[in-house]
């Protein structure tokens, strides 16, 4: 079913992509979308508050396991997203998704392809991907 949707929103990505169809326009929309994302989380910041960051050092300790680090590692986000920044996070986000289909579409690519491809890796990987 995910695939479904994965590939219908591809299509209509397809179907609506007129005007900046290149590839030079969509590899140059990619980074101001990724930047409107970082936009709108540092306005959910400073401007209304829902969130803030605590970042420091992280403290790991030396006598951890891989599988452990994880749960130590602090995201140094405080709080949630309001409803309000949720929503234009969430439209920010769904541009950035845009111009990532639009970009499989142009070069050939299925997305959903490209999303299993990743899981697989992971999947094998494991916590050994360090990302």
């Amino acid at each position: 079913m995910k695939d479904i949707l994965l590939d219908q929103f591809q299509e209509t990505v397809d179907e609506t992509l007129i005007r900046h169809r290149s590839v030079l326009d969509i590899m140059s929309k990619s980074p101001e979308a990724n930047a409107r994302i970082n936009r709108a989380i540092s306005k959910a910041i400073t401007t209304c508050g829902c969130i803030n960051i605590n970042a420091s050092k992280q403290c790991i300790p030396l006598d951890i396991s891989l599988q452990e680090l994880r749960d130590h590692m602090d995201p140094h986000m405080r709080g949630e997203l309001c409803e309000h920044c949720k929503e234009i996070v969430e439209a920010e986000l769904g541009s950035q998704l845009f111009y990532l289909a639009a970009l499989c579409n142009v070069l050939g690519l299925n997305l959903y392809d490209v999303l299993l491809k990743e899981q697989k890796k992971l999947s094998a990987l494991g916590i050994f991907n360090f990302t």
